[in-house]
């Protein structure tokens, strides 16, 4: 048997009308879905399904949307068996979920405590992030570093070869695109976001999210989750806390996670929820390793 690994995607893979087949097909899908918006006290799952999508891109309500799509897949095929797990930032949640690390009731709530922290902390100490395309991890981590007289900025995703995100004050961020420009980089895009995520802006988001880290209660995890932070695998509940409370203002460093998983022994992946862009960042990373994507109903339905 091929080792198999889940992996969930982050903030940016929402969509209108996300998980409402699930929804309508499920009545596991349905209950979740419920249970989530009576958790919460909104009505989550109206935004998900209707929109507007001003609503949705709000990182109070998209991390929350992200996260459920998510989870509600992964109980769905839970048939399926898998070695390890990894997820993109907010990601990192839905596969600690998927391996009993933390309860799906106490995880949504806390999702959406890190979700308005982390919105909080945009309007705090606003900032920006952009996409540099086409550089060296190196190269870009020195524009960073060239630019910080400017203001804070530093690498915030390192995604796949040649595809990293930086993050930080608005000042920072700009002159850090321009000496990307200048340094030979494809492309350099500012990213419609509503905070430097993964920045030391994100400090403030940290006090709230420990508070609400202090009161869940987080167990062993089944099987390794792959951290963000370290881009290794962890089980431990003391260590998986920490690296949970670490994220907000430390480097996703997905490029590392894969290769790391890869190296031990993983040969098919599935990402597993809205859309499809960690499989595109795994075959830039690795074009061999098999990678599948399940968002809606019809994929779920391959593997039950």
């Amino acid at each position: 048997m091929p080792k198999k690994a889940f992996l969930f995607p982050g903030q940016g893979s929402q969509y209108v009308g996300m998980a409402n087949d699930l929804f309508e097909n499920s009545v596991e899908a349905k209950e979740m879905i419920k249970t989530a918006d009576e958790a919460l006290g909104i009505n989550l799952s109206y935004i998900m399904f209707n929109g507007p999508e001003d609503q949705l891109r709000q990182t109070e309500f998209t991390q929350p949307a992200i996260f459920l799509h998510s989870v509600v897949l992964a109980s769905i095929i839970r048939t399926v068996h898998v070695d390890a797990a990894a997820g993109h930032s907010l990601g990192e949640y839905s596969a600690l979920v998927s391996a009993n690390a933390i309860q799906f009731y106490d995880a949504i709530k806390l999702v959406r405590a890190r979700g308005k922290a982390m919105q909080q902390a945009g309007i705090d100490n606003p900032g920006t992030m952009a996409a540099v395309i086409g550089l060296t991890t190196e190269k870009v981590s020195q524009c960073c570093i060239e630019a910080s007289s400017f203001g804070i900025v530093q690498c915030a995703n390192f995604n796949s070869p040649g595809q990293i995100v930086i993050s930080g004050s608005v000042d920072g961020v700009k002159k850090a695109m321009e000496i990307c420009k200048s340094n030979g980089a494809k492309l350099v895009k500012e990213l419609v976001v509503s905070g430097a995520f993964h920045s030391p802006l994100m400090e403030s988001a940290k006090k709230s999210l420990s508070d609400e880290l202090n009161q869940t209660y987080i167990y062993d995890a089944r099987f390794p989750v792959y951290a963000n932070v370290t881009a290794s695998p962890v089980t431990d509940k003391n260590e998986i806390k920490k690296l949970l409370y670490d994220q907000p203002t430390s480097p996703v460093r997905w490029e590392e996670t894969i290769v790391n998983m890869i190296k031990d022994g993983i040969e098919e992946f599935y990402e597993v929820g809205p859309g499809k862009v960690l499989q595109g960042l795994v075959k830039r990373i690795n074009p061999d390793v098999k990678c599948f994507s399940i968002d809606t109903f019809s994929d779920v339905e391959k593997y039950l």
